[in-house]
């Protein structure tokens, strides 16, 4: 017997916002991927949010699924983290000078990630990897950087080449405005091809300043490297004195607290992190071993600045979050809870007779619609957008918030309780059993 089809959420509110955004903003958001472009429609405007909800204009609750793309593992609205950032800005919000926070923040960093001998503080997760790059090339007085197809790292222009979601969300593969000259000297290989990383080393080892990646890549969907492939670019690195970085903006103090690097016992040269270490606020960092971080100017030579870098309020909210995750160590929980979502997914789209994959570490993962294992960008783009659009609108009618593309990873945070991971599943599973009866809920 056919499902009865569901109701839509009334979105007006959010469709008017949209149309003023428009005309003052382009494409009415300051981020692409809010736009929706990959799924139609327009997008949710959000009027608050607290644990693990969000609330639109129109007064529609939802269980959040990305929480602001990762940095919010506590939830939103964390009151300890609100204490904080209240207690910092009643002592003023930028000083453009040194604070001790600065350094207690990079202390307990240490403490989580070992390999961050030396650590600068910046305001973006694309500052980090943009300088992290700089770095690697004054350090080596080298040119070349490699780089794997569907790895986004932030928007510098080096690094706007097969740049994972960010581009293909909206299908531009690479972005006007970079030139030839700003992409001559990047290297893109495919992920988890060892034997195409040897070989390039092998001809252009003396070129390669280093080698950047994600370890575990959230932006063509999620994507886990085989050990002998992160071990072999460990190798190959150290070889031939190029640094490895890795970009950890995603997944540093998510998918454990010490990062990938940690799960996958391989320790960069540098490490870039964002999102979970500003705590919801606009920090990021770079750091790694001395003898690079040490290069960096007024210890060294290679320039980096920041009149906001280490800002008071991001410090204080980025500081107390990593405290907690210290001291409560969630992540066997986060795990249990990241296992019976994924399972619970892939079984609903088993019943329905769906073909997909799920992959996951921790609390990231994806539901790629894809007859084949997915281990790198080519077999990613073969993924149904289409088959993925209507399932993000399936979700959004019942009041659960996914991400708004199919390259794009989910995440939830300790406020995502065992009832409510059910609750999600079944949602999953009427969305995807109206999918296959031919029910579409997207506008």
């Amino acid at each position: 017997m056919a499902s009865a089809q569901p109701t839509k959420r009334c979105l007006e509110k959010s469709r008017v916002a949209f149309e003023r955004a428009k005309s003052k903003i382009p494409g009415g958001v300051n981020s692409p991927a809010r736009a929706f472009g990959a799924v139609g429609g327009h997008p949710l405007f959000i009027a608050s949010a607290k644990g693990p909800y969000l609330y639109d204009l129109d007064g529609n609750r939802y269980l959040d699924y990305i929480v602001s793309w990762g940095p919010m593992i506590l939830g939103h609205a964390h009151p300890r983290v609100l204490e904080a950032i209240a207690r910092a800005a009643q002592l003023g919000t930028s000083y453009g000078a040194p604070t001790e926070r600065e350094s207690e923040l990079v202390e307990w960093m240490q403490r989580a990630m070992p390999s961050l001998e030396r650590v600068r503080l910046v305001s973006s997760g694309t500052e980090a990897t943009m300088s992290a790059i700089r770095l690697a090339r004054g350090a080596t007085g080298r040119a070349g950087i490699i780089k794997f197809a569907g790895n986004y790292h932030g928007h510098a222009d080096a690094l706007l080449v097969s740049a994972g979601s960010s581009a293909a969300t909206l299908g531009v593969p690479d972005s006007p405005g970079v030139t030839e000259g700003a992409s001559r000297d990047t290297i893109v290989l495919e992920y988890n091809d060892l034997g195409q990383l040897e070989r390039t080393f092998a001809e252009r080892g003396k070129q390669i300043a280093g080698v950047i990646l994600e370890p575990v890549v959230g932006n063509m969907g999620l994507v886990v490297p085989t050990k002998e492939f992160l071990a072999g670019l460990r190798e190959l690195c150290t070889r031939y004195g190029a640094a490895l970085i890795f970009d950890e903006v995603m997944t540093g103090f998510r998918v454990a607290l010490g990062g990938a690097q940690s799960l996958w016992g391989i320790e960069p040269d540098i490490t870039t992190l964002g999102k979970i270490v500003g705590g919801g606020l606009p920090l990021g960092a770079y750091g790694g071993k001395a003898a690079w971080m040490d290069q960096v100017l007024p210890a060294g030579k290679v320039f980096q600045a920041g009149t906001l870098s280490g800002n008071p309020l991001a410090t204080a909210a980025g500081l107390e979050t990593i405290r907690i995750l210290i001291e409560e160590s969630p992540y066997e929980m986060l795990e249990s809870r990241g296992r019976r979502l994924g399972e619970g997914l892939s079984q609903a789209a088993t019943q329905a007779g769906i073909a997909h994959q799920l992959q996951r570490v921790g609390s990231m993962m994806t539901l790629f619609f894809n007859d084949y294992p997915v281990t790198n960008w080519t077999q990613a783009d073969r993924s149904d957008r289409s088959r993925y659009a209507d399932f993000f609108w399936g979700m959004i009618h019942q009041g659960h918030y996914f991400p708004c593309s199919q390259f794009e990873a989910l995440f939830f945070s300790i406020q995502h309780e065992p009832e409510m991971i059910e609750e999600t599943i079944e949602a999953a599973g009427r969305t995807l059993q109206w999918m296959a009866e031919g029910i579409r809920l997207r506008p």
